[in-house]
């Protein structure tokens, strides 16, 4: 009876071992991972804020192309287009032609600041 019982408390310390053993294991291969992430994350975050820093940047140019082209449209057309010219003109000046109405319409207040804080970048 006594080796039976011995034979039980070295299998009961073996088992016991053994999920130290996994434990540990566990823990280690945890520790790794963690490593691992700790090292590659700080370089993803990088990566991620310059993604949408080029984002915004293109953008922008994308808003000077869309400026540029329309203003380059206005200078062919006031080099090469008289009616067009003759009416910015009058339009700048105030000056109108003989039995011609003009009716001006005002903005509202809010859209006359955001045309001009847009127009100022």
């Amino acid at each position: 009876m006594d080796q039976t019982y011995g034979n039980f408390r070295a299998r009961r310390e073996a088992t016991v071992w053994q999920r130290l053993n996994r434990i540990l294991r566990v823990l280690l291969v945890l520790a790794v991972w963690l490593v691992i992430v700790s090292l590659f994350v700080p370089p993803y975050k990088r990566l991620v804020q310059s993604r949408a820093e080029i984002d915004n940047l293109q953008q922008q140019v994308n808003e000077q192309q869309t400026l540029l082209s329309r203003q380059t449209r206005e200078v062919n057309m006031l080099k090469t287009d008289a009616t067009y010219l003759e009416t910015i003109a009058r339009d700048r000046l105030d000056l109108m032609k003989e039995g011609e109405t003009i009716f001006r319409l005002e903005a509202p207040r809010a859209a006359k600041a955001k045309t001009a804080s847009s127009g100022r970048r």
